[in-house]
């Protein structure tokens, strides 16, 4: 296949119970010109095997590479540099994309095109969100995914290659949490247009063994990844970018992340000592915004155990 517009990567870590139906979804694709780049992050199971037997049964253009578990984000990254498609998707290993998935994406003109995500936990899919327009400037998607008006996975874009590659952008090694989030936000910065499809193409597969269930006070780790791109935008002329990282989407993690742990049980004091270690409580502070939002962080500065103790009783809901 000479001509690949589309690549698609697969980083697999031990997913031999997954694989095989992701696999499965992307072969199956009613789009041409693609191929599929998959990532054996030094698997231990018999995943490689199933990502041999399935590929070299395919007609799909394919490669596959072995490395050593140097991590998800490594993984991603070899891919972007084995990549030969105009532009990119990404698929986790544990996920299952519609037949439409990458038809619905493509379009060959704009530096980026998004569909919708749902959630699958056992027989429960959660809605997709719809958006009420065709297209949307990157700017301006950044600034509703930093104000938290729209649910956002990373997974749900194709990127045009040649934006990653003119401006040198991988994901972050090391990085516990986020570092697929941060990603995203620094090549959009680069772009012009999202084309927006509203069809629910990409399924996010929920699971015990799931790296959001598994994650425990990493979740925290986030405002690292944050403060590390108010930086970023800060260095490329981004500066409201770089306020609205402060003001906003830090606060809005911290806060979301907190009560997550409490939704899950998590022990008070434990949750309490890990956001002082960090530092959490000051970042907190400086949120700026929706004047109902800003009460709740207000309460729960001045009394956490107070604050704590009424939404045991009313049972709120994560923000």
């Amino acid at each position: 296949m000479d001509n690949i517009k589309v690549s698609v990567i697969v980083p697999v870590y031990n997913s031999c119970e997954y694989i095989g139906t992701t696999l499965d979804s992307i072969i199956n694709q009613d789009f041409e010109d693609f191929e599929v780049i998959v990532i054996d992050d030094g698997s231990s199971d018999n995943s490689l095997e199933i990502i041999e037997e399935k590929l070299s049964k395919s007609n799909i253009s394919h490669n596959i590479v072995h490395q050593d578990n140097y991590g998800v984000s490594c993984a991603r990254n070899r891919g972007i540099e084995l990549a030969r498609g105009e532009y990119i998707v990404f698929v986790d290993a544990d996920d299952y994309i519609q037949k439409n998935h990458l038809s619905e994406l493509y379009n060959g003109k704009t530096d980026f095109s998004l569909v919708q995500l749902v959630k699958k936990e056992k027989n429960n899919i959660s809605n997709p969100y719809k958006f009420e327009t065709q297209s949307i400037s990157c700017e301006d998607f950044i600034k509703m995914e930093l104000n938290m008006e729209i649910p956002f996975s990373f997974c749900q874009l194709m990127y045009k290659k040649s934006i990653i590659d003119e401006n040198n952008i991988r994901f972050t090694p090391d990085v516990v949490y986020g570092e697929d989030t941060e990603f995203a936000l620094k090549v959009l910065v680069f772009g012009d247009v999202i084309s927006i499809s509203n069809e629910a193409t990409y399924c996010y597969i929920q699971h015990e063994n799931s790296a959001i269930r598994t994650s425990n006070f990493r979740r925290f780790y986030i405002v690292d990844v944050f403060e590390n791109l108010a930086k970023y935008y800060k260095k490329h002329g981004k500066d409201e970018l770089a306020d609205l990282i402060i003001t906003s989407r830090i606060p809005k993690a911290i806060f979301g992340n907190m009560n997550y742990f409490f939704v899950n049980n998590y022990d008070f004091d434990e949750v309490l000592s890990q956001m002082k270690e960090l530092d959490l409580f000051t970042k907190l502070s400086k949120f700026e915004g929706d004047s109902k939002f800003k009460l709740k962080i207000k309460l729960f500065l001045l009394s956490p155990k107070n604050y704590y103790k009424i939404w045991k009783k009313l049972k709120n809901s994560i923000d």
